[in-house]
């Protein structure tokens, strides 16, 4: 295993273990778009199938440190597996399918389950910059995350 490899799996095994069980997407036709985001890859690497128990197929595993400028969107979107997230900066508001916002603030940890039916925004409804790092394990295949529509509560 390569010192990359090694150094990476390490790092998700960690925050996956602290924290126990954004933004490339696909696009969908009435899909709310995302402002104010970008995005920095600080690290990345695959786990092949059959290395570590807890991943018997594998994944691509990525650490990305996400900005969300005062006013900024991530528009609707969900993930396709879980992803963890420290709030290093500001204070992210974050409703989920049933439109009540839940409020992290720096410091906080976010724990967002995979699949279509927890989609989710993230908006920075504050004065100084959002800024999210964010550990996805995501299946082989699979963007970070897919764009979608807002619910209908939204």
């Amino acid at each position: 295993m390569t010192r990359s490899l090694r150094t990476s799996a390490a790092a998700a095994i960690a925050a996956a273990a602290a924290l126990t069980p954004m933004f490339i997407g696909t696009t969908a036709a009435d899909a709310t778009p995302s402002s104010g985001v970008s995005a920095v890859t600080l690290a990345h690497t695959d786990i092949p199938a059959g290395l570590l128990p807890f991943v018997p197929r594998g994944a691509h595993v990525e650490v990305r440190q996400i900005k969300i400028e005062p006013g900024g969107t991530t528009g609707w979107h969900y993930h396709d597996a879980d992803i963890y997230a420290l709030v290093r900066q500001g204070t992210l508001t974050h409703p989920y399918a049933n439109c009540k916002p839940v409020v992290y603030k720096t410091g906080d940890i976010i724990v967002e389950p995979g699949g279509k039916s927890n989609v989710h925004e993230g908006t920075n409804l504050g004065k100084v910059p959002v800024i999210l790092d964010v550990v996805y394990v995501t299946p082989f295949g699979k963007p970070l995350s897919e764009d979608s529509p807002a619910p209908s509560c939204a």
